[in-house]
């Protein structure tokens, strides 16, 4: 990993309810702990690479820390995996070699400086991945204040944050995120390990049309023939033909 410059630092530290900011900025969140289990273990977050040109979350295992934010950030500037790349075309608008100089938390704003300045997508990837966090509503970083909602050309119309690409899912399903669609629709369909789908219905978000709102679905209890990769596949019917408009298919680890 590259060489992280910690001049200051203060731990983000999940408290009962958070910030209390905008629920569209986040509808799900990573979880920050304080911890005293021995070294070695793990804990997941959320990394926002670029996918389509659009932020996409991909899932990162950390070591238990107090600073979870900022090894989520240490793992954004790692950017993504060779398989990521070429499995999912994920890419990052982030230029190899940025370090953390400081990152320090305050009545849920982040301040972050890092040794090189980004562009939007970059800035995006930033605000994106540290507002996942429930002590975190907005980012000051490069002279601005961001949050989510300053990025919305840059964010898909349907925005899954859970799953994630091959995370490992309950059954039944549980899926949350925001999206901006007509009418504020879209569908999902859920496939076993074997390609049949179990699963399908509507999802109406909080807003759309114009504003982005969050969903929180669970799909129907399945029976998987074996364990091994599903997928839920979200999408939006088009006004226009009643074509797969904003397809996006997520690979799931199903276990019976």
């Amino acid at each position: 990993m590259r060489r992280i410059f910690l001049l200051a630092l203060l731990a983000v530290v999940l408290g009962a309810a958070g910030c209390g900011g905008d629920d569209e900025a986040a509808p799900t969140t990573d979880t920050e702990t304080t911890t005293t289990e021995p070294a070695g273990d793990t804990t997941g977050v959320s990394v926002y690479w670029l996918r389509e040109g659009k932020v996409w979350p991909a899932l990162r295992e950390v070591e238990e820390t107090e600073a979870v934010a900022t090894a989520a950030l240490a793992q954004l500037l790692e950017g993504p995996t060779t398989d990521e790349e070429r499995d999912f075309g994920l890419t990052t608008s982030i230029p190899e070699g940025v370090d953390i100089h400081t990152l320090d938390v305050e009545d849920c704003v982040a301040t972050v400086h890092l040794s090189a300045d980004l562009e939007e997508a970059g800035l995006a990837q930033v605000v994106h991945t540290l507002t996942r966090f429930p002590t975190v509503d907005s980012v000051a970083i490069q002279d601005g204040t961001y949050t989510r909602a300053d990025f919305e050309d840059l964010s898909p119309a349907i925005l899954v944050e859970s799953p994630r690409f091959f995370e490992e899912v309950a059954n039944p399903v549980r899926a949350t995120g925001t999206a901006n669609t007509f009418e504020a629709t879209f569908e999902y369909e859920l496939t076993d390990t074997d390609g049949r789908i179990v699963d399908d219905h509507f999802v109406t978000a909080t807003s759309g049309t114009g504003t982005r709102g969050t969903f929180d679905f669970t799909t129907k209890p399945y029976e998987i023939p074996f364990d091994g990769i599903g997928a839920l596949v979200v999408f939006e019917r088009s006004a226009k033909d009643g074509s797969r408009i904003n397809l996006v298919e997520i690979p799931v680890r199903m276990t019976r």
